[in-house]
């Protein structure tokens, strides 16, 4: 029996270090995300683009909630691991309403300016790499969250969802200008993306207050 004990807790340890190479990796790309998409549309004067940046910096918060969850689980292993998730969760769903303000602020300034964007080439470029790298993450998130049965770790898979969506959309925004040249395109579809955001946020903070009530110095009632 101790040795099953002990094979469970090494299998757990090396999820955790699993996901904390996930989230370490989520943070350093998408910070070099956000820095070259803010680049390339201050430059080409493209708004989705400028917004799709924000969105990385944004999903670096998620990113950090997440490491600074399993470092700290792996510092106190004897302590209940629920209490930093709830953080961790609150910390992602912020991290989607951010993306949402951001979203509707850049649509609705495109949509009133009328912007036309000088060129949407590096909005194919780069969406066409997150598109890649976000599908990886994801996969790997989701199993390693499922097996961890870790909210947190699984709300964290589902910001960069968020944001792999949103890689489709300047994909698409990027291509239909190139196209149409109709510069409305990028707008429409980062109102899509903001109601998908405010909608995972949402549901974040209701797993953080469920976890919350999930003991018995709370109080709640089965």
């Amino acid at each position: 029996m101790q040795i099953l004990t002990q094979k469970h807790s090494s299998d757990r340890s090396k999820l955790y270090k699993r996901a904390l190479l996930l989230a370490q990796i989520t943070v350093l790309y998408n910070i070099i995300e956000g820095l070259v998409s803010v680049f390339f549309a201050i430059d080409d004067e493209t708004l989705s683009l400028f917004g799709f940046g924000l969105d990385s910096f944004v999903e670096v918060i998620s990113g950090i909630g997440i490491w600074h969850m399993i470092i700290r689980i792996n510092t106190h292993p004897d302590s209940d691991p629920d209490r930093f998730e709830i953080n961790a969760l609150k910390i992602t769903g912020s991290a989607f309403y951010l993306l949402t303000a951001g979203l509707i602020f850049s649509a609705g300034l495109n949509l009133y300016q009328g912007h036309h964007p000088e060129t949407t080439f590096w909005g194919v470029v780069i969406s066409s790499v997150s598109i890649l790298t976000m599908w990886a993450l994801i996969h790997f998130k989701l199993k390693v969250g499922r097996e961890l049965a870790s909210d947190a770790i699984i709300a964290d898979a589902n910001c960069t969802r968020a944001c792999l969506i949103l890689s489709f959309v300047l994909l698409i925004s990027s291509l239909g200008y190139e196209i149409t040249g109709f510069g409305g395109l990028d707008a429409i579809g980062a109102i899509a993306i903001a109601f998908f955001a405010y909608r995972e946020g949402k549901e974040s903070f209701e797993k953080a207050e469920g976890k919350s009530c999930s003991c018995a110095s709370c109080g709640c009632q089965d």
